[in-house]
């Protein structure tokens, strides 16, 4: 549900008693979600490593090094399900609600040999493995590196869920598998898709796509053309491949999966995906998805959020390209405003959208601390459900490339002197807030005055049982501003989100905001009590 309405619209007590303002009815945008590649936050059981596994092919370590400098490592590194259970308490405590985790199905046990390696063209896989989880061989099937012997992926989601408030957000493919051709010789696993029972159902044999044969059975899940990369581009209008993904994936949310994140969304047809959503949403009404449609053109994203279409919510990649013009290169805020496509009718609804300003398949956010204080200020605050990726709450690797420190190995270590960072002591204050307020969530955005520092704006909450108005102000500078709270706001009945404290504010009088600061003022009474 999306209501177009404007600040004058707002400020009408007789518009106020007629209707409802939700920006969203979606129950997923309740939630906040941090993102970690499994293999690269925290290694909590070293017997899963398997670092002798490969052969002349070896699948753990593989430094990856420019100008004898180690700058990342194109195998596994060890993180696990115990990493992750382990830091539960980690993740809540900043106020995160779901964890988004890259796929935990199988994928070979070698690295790959063909391709180039990275650095010498676009996708290039040569020395890399499957520690990310996106090459499948079996989508039935946990990859051996993830589980220990007393946690299997269901465990994982019900310690989640039941101890900590965490619902497990799993990423899917659904366009392809593994590298399937260029390989020096055919290596295990790659171009392989197994069935659930261990069955041999198709295999591209090391063979370019064009030259792949009609005739043969196990070239039948393929496309006969190349699309990412050189790994095997599924069959979008074969019915076995449909009901495969689609049975396998029901086997993950019966395990406890509670919304997917769908990879490289835009490399099957809409209608691959209005067939798969349908039928997973037939077992289970209302499942969030959410998917990756690698395009900074809204138009072009907004697609996939039709029902016609499937009905999929996507990364906010607009409002990326905007966060990080504005809060690491020093944009003005008013560079904020174009990609919230708030009343134009752009996407299905755009409160129901997954923001960020980075992850795994992008330079990481680049500037200073303080840039992401009030990248996350700005993120808990506007439209959409905000998604932080792993050590962003500590300046991890700021500005580092895919290859070159984006995804680094984080750790205890990190892990812990984390807790004391002042990223994280901002996040999670403004995380909190977002999670305590229904407005923050759910309500509709009005936008009031951005300048070149600072942002105002109302995010309003209202129907028949709830009512709940949060006036948000933000100060992207160095020293303190004050900022008007604007025309039309009642005089009584406000709190402030942080301290609790009751707070008057006079219509068109300023507040003080602090240097890189937020201050969020709640009210649940109506405009016109």
């Amino acid at each position: 549900m999306r209501m177009i309405v404007s600040a004058a619209c707002l400020l009408s007590a007789a518009a106020l008693h007629a209707q409802d303002y939700v920006g969203t009815t979606e129950p997923f945008a309740s939630e906040a979600v941090y993102f970690v590649v499994t293999d690269r936050f925290v290694d909590g059981d070293p017997d899963n490593n398997f670092e002798d596994q490969g052969g002349k092919f070896p699948s753990f370590g593989q430094p990856w090094e420019q100008d004898g400098e180690v700058i990342a490592h194109l195998g596994y590194q060890g993180g696990d399900f115990r990493g992750i259970l382990n830091n539960a308490d980690y993740i809540a405590d900043m106020g995160f609600t779901a964890l988004w985790i890259t796929p935990i199905v199988e994928n070979p046990d070698q690295h790959f040999s063909g391709s180039h390696r990275p650095g010498e063209g676009m996708f290039s896989d040569r020395g890399k493995s499957g520690y990310h989880g996106y090459w499948a061989t079996n989508f039935f099937e946990v990859d051996e590196h993830w589980e220990s012997d007393d946690l299997a992926f269901a465990d994982l989601t019900r310690a989640l869920r039941e101890e900590h408030g965490i619902k497990l957000v799993l990423d899917i493919v659904g366009n392809h598998g593994s590298p399937a051709w260029s390989m020096r010789e055919e290596q295990p696993g790659y171009g392989k898709i197994y069935s659930e029972d261990g069955r041999l159902l198709a295999d591209h044999q090391n063979l370019h796509p064009t030259e792949l044969s009609d005739d043969n059975p196990l070239h039948a899940w393929y496309n006969h053309e190349p699309d990412l990369a050189t790994l095997g581009d599924f069959d979008a209008d074969n019915p076995e491949v449909m009901d495969y993904l689609v049975n396998a994936y029901l086997k993950w949310i019966g395990q406890g999966a509670a919304a997917f994140r769908i990879d490289t969304i835009r490399h099957q047809p809409h209608s691959f995906w209005k067939e798969f959503s349908d039928r997973i949403r037939a077992e289970h009404q209302g499942f969030f998805m959410f998917g990756e449609a690698f395009n900074y053109e809204a138009a072009e994203i907004a697609t996939h959020t039709r029902p016609e279409n499937g009905g999929v919510s996507v990364l906010d990649f607009p409002g990326r390209d905007a966060m990080e013009r504005v809060f690491s290169k020093g944009e003005p805020m008013t560079e904020l405003l174009d990609y919230l496509h708030l009343t134009d009718g752009v996407y299905d609804n755009p409160y129901d959208l997954m923001t960020f300003y980075d992850n795994h398949d992008m330079p990481r956010m680049g500037g200073d601390v303080e840039g992401f204080i009030d990248a996350h200020n700005w993120l808990f605050t506007s439209r959409g459900i905000p998604v932080i990726y792993y050590g962003s709450e500590s300046f991890f690797r700021p500005g580092a490339a895919e290859h070159a420190g984006n995804r680094d190995f984080f750790g205890q270590a990190n892990v812990d002197a984390a807790k004391s960072h002042p990223i994280r002591q901002a996040l999670k204050r403004i995380a909190h807030v977002r999670k305590d307020s229904v407005a923050l969530q759910r309500g509709v955005q009005i936008n009031r005055e951005f300048t070149e520092d600072t942002a105002s704006f109302l995010r309003v909450y209202q129907t028949q049982e709830v009512s709940q108005t949060a006036m948000v102000l933000l100060n992207r500078s160095d020293a303190p501003v004050d900022v008007s709270v604007g025309e039309g706001v009642h005089t009584e009945s406000w709190r402030d989100a942080i301290s609790g404290d009751a707070v008057r504010l006079v219509a068109n009088t300023p507040v003080t905001v602090p240097p890189h600061g937020v201050r969020v003022f709640l009210s649940d009474k109506r405009h016109s009590e």
